[in-house]
């Protein structure tokens, strides 16, 4: 799958967790179908359209509530001026790109493409609300997730204070216990 425009796994990552989750129903084979085999050539960008089925808090948390639709990538044209055809990505005719995102049926494999040619691959049930680095030296094989867990929702429940030490008792002959 091809996108054009803002490729970086912060961007790209919590809309496929989410596309995958939602959307699909947690179908791969047809969120490859619509990602893949739905477009010529690729995607200008992914949109919100990803996001249907998603709770509005997520996708106000994805998105901070803009709304934009996917659009396919069109007009791609070869320098010999005949339409382009669809490749496979491999690291000798990626030139350009920065990053890769393969499918596969237990996640997402992420590719930093100026660095490695395989990368980790993030579970499909991380939370979409995590936060993902862009350096591409944090993606490499064999290393943990670059992504820190998403904020809190909601603040932790309150617990009662504690006095420092606790007031010695007396009894009524004045000795203390």
């Amino acid at each position: 799958m091809y996108v054009h425009f803002d490729g970086y796994p912060s961007t790209q990552l919590p809309l496929l967790l989410a596309a995958y989750q939602y959307r699909f129903g947690k179908n791969v084979e047809a969120m490859s179908r619509h990602l893949i085999d739905t477009v010529d050539y690729g995607w200008s960008g992914l949109g919100t359209d990803l996001l249907d089925g998603a709770s509005d808090d997520l996708r106000q948390a994805l998105t901070g509530g803009r709304e934009f639709p996917s659009r396919k990538y069109s007009n791609v044209f070869n320098t010999n001026g005949a339409p382009a055809e669809r490749d496979v990505i491999t690291p000798a005719n990626c030139g350009g790109l920065d990053w890769g995102y393969v499918l596969h049926r237990q996640g997402i494999e992420v590719i930093a493409l100026p660095e490695e040619d395989r990368g980790p691959v993030v579970d499909w049930n991380t939370d979409p609300r995590s936060r993902f680095s862009d350096s591409y030296a944090l993606w490499r094989p064999g290393r943990p997730i670059p992504a820190t867990v998403p904020p809190r929702t909601t603040a932790p429940a309150a617990t009662p204070a504690q006095p420092a030490t606790a007031p010695a008792s007396t009894s009524r002959s004045g000795f203390r216990r």
